[in-house]
């Protein structure tokens, strides 16, 4: 998960200086940032990042305050005391001195407009509240991987930012350039200011990057900071993802999705961390609730109608901000887990917390042995693109990887997957399933794949109303609720398209085993006849537990099924995701056994499948299926540039 705050020249900076690097604390004035965090026990700031060998400075090197200061408050090199007294001793005057220590535009001149110059920006990383017990109740192996799972998350998610996302902006906008090289100062945090466990990294991104003129020489400017706003929930997805395969795997864990808030997207969280201890590490959660609820009347008494999806995300972030508790004095680490672990004992028992992690890896162990460790990656691009349609219409690649990620953290449930996965499925949603929208004005320059915008022909599902358990007041659907309704309506579609697929292949199969070896021509042409309608691919591999794969003219039926006809009338009225908060009609009722009826017979003709003998003479490696059916072949003429 990841949020995003400015670092502005007023007093931001100030707070970040002397609160952020010292664990949400207060330091004490005329304290060294160093000696501050040495004696709370905190650990100390660390520089990540490729622009650092512009400044001269080591990634992984320690953070000091003087550096913080001169960078993030006043936008100079971190060294420039150095630099200065340099100058000054070789005879150049002080003013030309400071300025030779500024890094681009300084901020006198940017104030001197009346404008508040943006220094940087604060890119907050946190893991789920299921992982966060585990590390907090743990054992000093488990809190050593979840750490080295979250920086190396962290890292990959900075590293995705400065190769495909990071650029610079000059001359209003009109010129611009990949910088592939950030300045990043990283805390991290161990705790919440109520003192409960929430491991959390601030990554402070300086808003300086260094470019080269067309005459071959540096010069700082400033980053286009809006397509870093742009790509925050792909950063976070990917942040999420990594994080959560990596503990997964080592741990031999597995993920549940929990819904959190109703009727917006379900959290994967750790299987066996039970709801109750989840509870305990989120101590907010119930005053923001409560908050929200008194917020939520009075908006009805002002406008007198219930609040909108927007308004209830407003409402939310008012309830948050009058919940926060003040600043709290930082403690060390061994302190915390002490008074954290004897505080779970005390509310739910010592058998629970000393079995968490065996409890946790039978819960994975159940799951990994139901789920298929495979993706399909025909199904994934269909989710993916109807999703992204439904939610917001017009969207842009960014909007359609990071569903890509989120469907492979639903899918694979903590299981390892291909690297590149996540953008060949993105790339195969924005190839067969969307078309461009962004139109090329006569005369100028195509933008760039990553600035276009693309919609899709998906139906969109009509609005209900819904009436949640006890006792709250009725809301309306939100768009994620009704992006699930399409994405499923029109899965459903292709499997069904796949079955009639398989039936007919299998008897295509049944009557050339039943002919005799004179009937051989005639079996052939009857396999030719079949292929131009239904029939699978004559070179297609149908590996056990896999679906088999489509001939161009069923992908043709399939595309055309899911793009042209209607939406079916009972996936319209009356949906969720989550059943229990359907409306309780008999209506609806009668609709949700007939879905499950028809959920349930598609997924048995699924199974009951045989799969194929295979040849002794051509043996098949288990590990290269797995891997081919993560990552299928592009077809012949399907675009370059992909990256599976």
């Amino acid at each position: 998960m990841l949020s995003v705050a400015k670092i502005q020249r007023r007093n931001a900076w100030r707070y970040y200086i002397r609160g952020v690097a010292f664990g949400d604390g207060r330091r004490p004035a005329g304290q060294s940032l160093k000696a501050a965090q040495e004696l709370a026990g905190l650990p100390p700031g660390r520089w990540l990042g490729r622009g650092l060998r512009a400044l001269g400075l080591t990634e992984g090197g320690q953070v000091s305050g003087r550096q913080l200061e001169l960078l993030f408050g006043e936008g100079r090199h971190p060294d420039a005391d150095r630099i200065e007294r340099g100058l000054l001793d070789d005879g150049v005057d002080a003013a030309t001195a400071r300025r030779l220590t500024v890094l681009g535009q300084p901020i006198e001149e940017i104030e001197a407009r009346k404008q508040t110059p943006l220094l940087g920006m604060d890119f907050t990383f946190r893991p789920q509240a299921s992982l966060v017990v585990l590390w907090a109740l743990g054992d000093a192996t488990v809190r050593r991987v979840i750490e080295r799972a979250h920086e190396r998350a962290v890292d990959a998610a900075l590293r995705w930012l400065e190769d495909e996302v990071a650029e610079t902006r000059w001359a209003s906008g009109r010129g611009r350039a990949k910088t592939p090289a950030l300045v990043v100062a990283a805390f991290r945090h161990i705790d919440n200011r109520d003192g409960l466990p929430l491991l959390h990294e601030h990554c402070l991104i300086l808003n300086r990057v260094q470019r080269l003129r067309a005459d071959g020489d540096p010069v700082w400017g400033a980053l286009d900071t809006y397509r870093l706003y742009q790509n925050v929930v792909a950063a976070g997805t990917l942040y999420t993802l990594t994080m959560t395969t990596e503990v997964c795997g080592t741990l031999g864990l597995a993920t549940v999705p929990r819904e959190v808030t109703p009727g917006l997207r379900p959290v994967m969280e750790i299987a066996g961390v039970p709801e109750d201890l989840i509870n305990w590490s989120a101590s907010r959660r119930q005053r923001i609730e409560d908050a929200l609820e008194t917020l939520t009347d009075q908006y009805v008494k002002d406008h007198g109608h219930l609040p909108g999806e927007r308004g209830r995300h407003q409402l939310g972030w008012w309830a948050a901000q009058e919940t926060r508790p003040a600043k709290k004095k930082p403690k060390p680490l061994a302190q915390l887990l002490a008074w954290w672990r004897a505080s779970a004992i005390l509310r739910f028992g010592q058998q629970l917390i000393d079995g968490l992690l065996d409890r946790c890896r039978a819960a994975g162990a159940a799951i990994r042995a139901r789920v298929d460790p495979t993706v399909d990656v025909a199904l994934a691009a269909v989710d993916v693109a109807a999703v992204a349609f439904t939610v917001r219409e017009k969207f842009a690649r960014r909007h359609i990887l990071a569903e890509a990620r989120r469907h492979l953290l639903e899918t694979l449930r903590g299981r390892e997957f291909t690297r590149g996965l996540d953008d060949y499925i993105a790339h195969r949603a924005l190839l067969r399933y969307s078309r461009r929208h962004t139109v090329t004005k006569p005369g100028r320059e195509a933008p760039a794949a990553d600035r276009m915008t693309y919609t899709a022909d998906f139906p969109l599902p009509s609005r209900w109303w819904i009436a949640p358990a006890g006792g709250t007041p009725p809301r309306e659907s939100s768009r994620y609720e009704r992006a699930r309704v399409a994405s499923l309506a029109v899965q459903n579609a292709i499997r069904d398209a796949r079955i009639r697929a398989d039936t007919a292949t299998a008897t295509a199969t049944a009557t050339a085993n039943e002919a005799t070896t004179t009937s051989a021509v005639s079996a052939s042409a009857d396999h030719r006849e079949l292929e131009g309608e239904t029939a699978s691919a004559p070179h297609a591999v149908d590996h056990p537990d896999r679906d088999a794969a489509q001939s161009p003219a069923q992908r043709a039926a399939a595309v055309q099924a899911h793009q042209q006809a209607a939406m079916p009338e009972e996936y319209l009225e009356g949906r969720t995701t989550d059943a229990a908060t359907w409306l309780r009609t008999p209506k609806n009722l009668e609709r949700l056994a007939a879905y499950t009826r028809a959920a349930d017979a598609r997924r048995r003709v699924m199974e009951d499948r045989k799969a194929p003998a295979a040849d002794p003479a051509s043996p098949v490696d288990g590990h290269g299926q797995e891997h081919e059916q993560q990552r299928q072949q592009p077809d012949p003429g399907q675009g370059q540039g992909l990256r599976p």
